[in-house]
């Protein structure tokens, strides 16, 4: 007898066909294989490829994305259901309790205030309540999303104490002063080419002017990540004009100057 086909729209009915997959014995092999570390680099590509299809105003290819992102979350559910610690049902229960308890302003008697001030205190309050021994400012920032990310978070809370420059002009100022320490080390590197410590403070310095542009970009009221999707996407954008600029030319791309080359870049910015 042919199994029922739940209702697609039901999340019972992915809940069901998850089960499934990881059935032992009638299981899809691949599925059945994985562990949350295995799955883990896929859930971070899913909430990539969602943050793409915003970016290029998709919203069909955003109703797929969505759909790869929850399962996602639906397979790491399934899994530390198999482990006997939790299900699905306790990560719904588990949002929408911290959704509650987090907009006291909404859901409680609480007057709104500053929005993002109020959802720190309400974190600080339960990493204490959960007897954190962690008690700074900056506690609680993980260490899994991308470093340009917790950048901007340690920034921001580092802010929330008064520990910030009070304009954007000492943070441009800063970042020259850190650009003229990374030219330095690239000379030392140019002179000493197998010094390993001359390497290493080169990226220290790499390190210190990214860290800077993260906050001057925080300062802008710029957000890093969608600020160079956009670098990226006009990069690509215009390099792929530059290959079909010198294809009509008759020439090949690769065997170019980078003189004629930079031309050929000029030629695809003005068309812009």
């Amino acid at each position: 007898m042919a199994e029922a086909r739940p209702d697609p729209g039901d999340i019972a009915g992915l809940l069901a066909v998850m089960a499934r997959l990881r059935d032992p014995e009638r299981g899809c092999p691949w599925d059945l294989q994985q562990r949350f570390e295995t799955i883990a680099p896929y859930t971070i590509e899913e909430a990539y490829e969602v943050a793409d299809a915003i970016d290029r105003g998709d919203l069909d290819d955003l109703r797929d994305e969505l759909g790869d992102l929850l399962l996602q979350v639906v397979f790491h559910a399934r899994m530390a259901e198999e482990a006997g610690r939790f299900g699905f049902a306790e990560v719904v229960a588990g949002i929408r309790d911290k959704m509650l308890r987090r907009h006291p302003h909404v859901f409680g008697d609480a007057r709104a205030g500053d929005a993002a001030a109020d959802w720190e205190a309400i974190k600080r309050r339960e990493r204490r309540d959960r007897g954190a021994a962690d008690t700074s400012a900056l506690a609680g920032i993980g260490r899994g999303i991308p470093e340009w990310q917790r950048a901007l978070k340690l920034q921001a809370r580092a802010a929330r104490t008064g520990f910030e420059w009070p304009a954007p002009g000492p943070v441009l100022d800063k970042l020259a002063e850190e650009l003229a320490e990374v030219r330095a080390e690239f000379d030392a590197v140019a002179a000493e080419p197998e010094d390993a410590a001359a390497q290493d403070r080169l990226e220290d310095e790499l390190g210190d002017v990214l860290f800077v542009a993260v906050n001057l970009a925080r300062h802008g009221r710029v957000d890093p990540g969608t600020a160079l999707r956009r670098a990226n996407a006009k990069f690509e954008r215009r390099f792929r004009r530059m290959e079909a600029l010198a294809a009509a030319d008759g020439l090949v791309f690769e065997q170019l100057g980078l003189a004629e080359q930079d031309a050929l870049w000029a030629r695809a910015k003005r068309e812009e």
